[in-house]
């Protein structure tokens, strides 16, 4: 299992250099991707260490929060709509347009989805039913990735989206994320799994580690914010020097 994740790591690498090399891309971008996808393979063999649920939430950490974001911030979805043939470029345009994947980006709907599953793996005993078991970890893991990687695209709106929330909408949207996290992780922390080694401190760590994560999440949604608002007013300004006093 290992060793199919890191050919489709490999591979995912490979199409997004391959594809920044055709077209002008920000190196930065590509190094987020790289990164993404090694955080991603780190948070897979970490996560399967199910005896000790200090590596197993840091690999979960990785999976589910620290990659996605090195994987949004490296717009993807941007980087395929300049690289592809016209024709192309236009299928996928009409694919991000189609309701289940307006659905799925929307960050009511994604950031919630993503808390219910955290919850659902470590609330209902599922955590339990996939040790030792690699193909269910498998799923988890991809699902923990996936799931991710929608909350915070949704969040950060990097790549282009149809109906695109309200930067107040998806501000509200990570801060409920991050509320369902962090009880979570409490819980977690005043009943720990039983049979677990190192129950508490994994629970430790999932908030103390998701409250940075989030923090740099916010902090990255406001600089957005920010310079978008710095740019609306510098494209006013000239009509407003122009028109002068009423």
């Amino acid at each position: 299992m290992t060793g199919v994740c890191v050919v489709v790591l490999l591979g995912l690498g490979a199409l997004h250099v391959a594809a920044g090399w055709r077209t002008r891309w920000p190196l930065r971008r590509t190094a987020s991707w790289l990164a993404g996808l090694t955080a991603a393979g780190a948070g897979v063999v970490l996560s399967a260490a199910h005896d000790d649920l200090r590596l197993h939430m840091a690999g979960h950490l990785l999976l589910g929060m620290v990659a996605p974001l090195l994987l949004v911030l490296a717009a993807p979805v941007t980087l395929a709509l300049r690289a592809l043939p016209v024709a192309a470029a236009r299928r996928l345009s009409r694919v991000l347009r189609s309701p289940p994947l307006r659905w799925a980006t929307d960050p009511l709907v994604a950031v919630p989805a993503n808390a219910a599953g955290l919850w659902l793996l470590y609330g209902t005993g599922l955590h339990a039913a996939v040790v030792h078991r690699p193909a269910p970890a498998a799923l988890v893991a991809l699902h923990v990735l996936v799931s991710g990687y929608l909350a915070t695209a949704a969040v950060l709106a990097v790549d282009p989206a149809p109906h695109r929330r309200g930067v107040g909408v998806r501000a509200g949207a990570l801060a409920a994320g991050a509320a369902a996290h962090d009880v979570l992780a409490k819980w977690l922390y005043a009943t720990p799994l039983p049979g677990v080694p190192f129950a508490a401190e994994g629970a430790r760590l999932m908030w103390d580690g998701g409250t940075v994560v989030t923090l740099v999440v916010a902090g990255v949604l406001w600089r957005r914010w920010y310079v978008s608002r710095a740019a609306v007013r510098a494209a006013g300004a000239p009509t407003a020097a122009v028109a002068g006093p009423a």
